[in-house]
């Protein structure tokens, strides 16, 4: 009987169906709890407040570098001009004509195309910190060093020097928000980096303003103390953000553990984490996925008014009727305007998933502002410097909301390596364009200018309308549970 009772137990189990319904039930929920114990629960409040953390350390330091980026490449514009009414500018003391000053804007183009995507490359394999501090101190010297160049041989040399080191600089930055921020956090970051070359344009005149009183003091010009006054907070910072700047989410030390895997979980399937490796299957994957080209012609049409607005306001505000150092003063308003208009259009975008109807309608605006500034006589000084200012806001405005649109839409490490700095890279075309299109010959007006800006703003927005319409038809062929095209 005992046996028959101890062995009876299994028997009944391995017989009965109540039993083999309580083991199923068991192994199901076992599963269950693997499946459970590997699913990362993003804390919504906890993000709130990482995020907040993040932007603390990464925004207004990408902000200020790209500050004096901007400053230290455009502020030959402001030199052009400086001090000319005494025979002190750049352009006189270097006895160079106006062909030759345009050859020197175009050389920086050139490097900047040649080195972008490989400086690209190069800050993936020593780590944002290193990479950026060593363009940082790189380009600041060349700066400091145009300051003290006397030929038009050197000042070609330097400026293509300047390009080189200059190049990865912006594309690097757009593709470590990527690792950083998801889609929809990046267009106003973005937008605040970039808007800083509208500081930079604002900040410029008016240092130029001020560092025009010390002409001819200790016997130098005062373009020569404008390259070196700009190019030395370039040396300095680098040694800051070699030391501060953070690399990856989950290797800084100023986040918790916890904090570090949250940064990192939270960006899974919707963002690249940036210490990947890049396999050629992405990279071939990339170059031959034809939307994208798409993307880097539309990016050509906003990077000729871009280049134009960025090294010829001064020329244009001073065929206003503003002379001397009153020249480089009113080229602070139109880019403190275009600054709010910058921030406030890529916020819009973002919150609203708007992005490209906040390029498009950007560059509608701004085309037709340039339409009306050189369709308005020559002496409509006033009326003209309004439009100015609208055109030039928006153009800067229809950026940022692109560039999220394109990182939103990249889908692995190897496209987002690549794709942003080739995205910059052929917008060059763009901007070597933009060196061209101001003809002195044509001031005060300059209508080919200012036509020629409007001509590419209104095919880009065509063109971002048309990039719309296919997204939406790709959306509409997915399968149920396939990832969207953000719009």
């Amino acid at each position: 009987m005992l046996d028959n009772v101890s062995s009876s137990p299994r028997a009944a189990r391995s017989s009965s169906p109540i039993h083999e319904d309580v083991e199923k039930s068991v192994v199901e929920t076992m599963e269950d709890v693997k499946v459970t114990a590997t699913t990362y629960i993003v804390d919504r409040y906890a993000e709130k407040r990482l995020v907040r953390r993040i932007d603390l350390r990464i925004i207004p330091a990408s902000m200020m570098i790209y500050l004096l980026c901007s400053l230290d490449r455009s502020n030959i514009g402001n030199a052009k001009i400086l001090n000319s009414n005494t025979d002190d500018s750049l352009a006189q003391t270097l006895h160079i004509s106006n062909q030759q000053y345009l050859n020197a804007l175009m050389i920086f183009f050139v490097s900047y195309t040649i080195f972008e995507t490989p400086s690209n490359y190069m800050l993936k394999k020593f780590r944002p910190s290193r990479w950026i501090a060593f363009l940082m101190f790189a380009w600041g010297t060349m700066t400091m060093i145009i300051g003290g160049t006397t030929s038009f041989g050197g000042l070609v040399a330097l400026r293509f020097l300047l390009g080189a080191f200059e190049a990865g600089l912006f594309p690097g930055m757009i593709y470590c928000l990527t690792f950083w921020y998801k889609p929809e956090e990046r267009a106003v970051r973005i937008a605040l980096i970039l808007a800083c070359a509208t500081l930079g344009g604002a900040f410029g005149g008016a240092i130029a303003y001020g560092v025009g009183m010390l002409n001819r003091l200790h016997g130098l010009q005062a373009w020569r103390y404008l390259f070196l006054i700009e190019g030395a907070p370039s040396c300095a910072g680098a040694f800051l953000v070699f030391a501060f700047f953070p690399d990856y989410p989950e290797t800084v030390s100023w986040l918790s553990p916890q904090d570090r895997e949250l940064a990192t979980e939270r960006i899974k399937g919707v963002a690249s984490l940036g210490h990947h490796k890049i396999t050629w299957a992405e990279a071939k994957t990339t170059l031959k996925d034809w939307r994208l080209y798409v993307h880097y012609l539309i990016y050509i049409t906003i990077s000729v008014p871009f280049s134009s607005m960025s090294l010829f306001s001064p020329t244009i505000v001073s065929g206003l009727g503003y002379t001397g150092l009153d020249a480089q003063l009113f080229t602070v308003p139109p880019y403190a305007i275009a600054f709010v208009v910058t921030v406030s259009v890529a916020w819009l975008s973002d919150k609203y998933e708007m992005r490209s109807w906040g390029t498009c309608l950007s560059m509608l605006i701004a085309g037709a502002s340039f339409i009306v500034e050189g369709a308005l006589p020559a002496t409509a000084f006033k009326t003209r410097y309004v439009f100015l200012c609208i055109a030039l806001s928006f153009a800067f405005a229809s950026i940022p909301p692109l560039l999220s649109w394109l990182t939103a839409n990249l889908r692995n490490t190897g496209a987002s390596t690549l794709a942003v700095p080739l995205n910059v890279s052929v917008g060059q075309v763009g901007q070597i364009i933009g060196v061209y299109i101001y003809k002195s010959s044509e001031s005060p007006g300059y209508p080919t200018g200012h036509y020629t800006n409007a001509g590419f703003l209104l095919c880009g927005a065509v063109s971002v309308f048309g990039l719309r319409i296919m997204y939406l038809r790709r959306n509409r062929a997915l399968q149920p549970g396939e990832k969207k095209w953000r719009l």
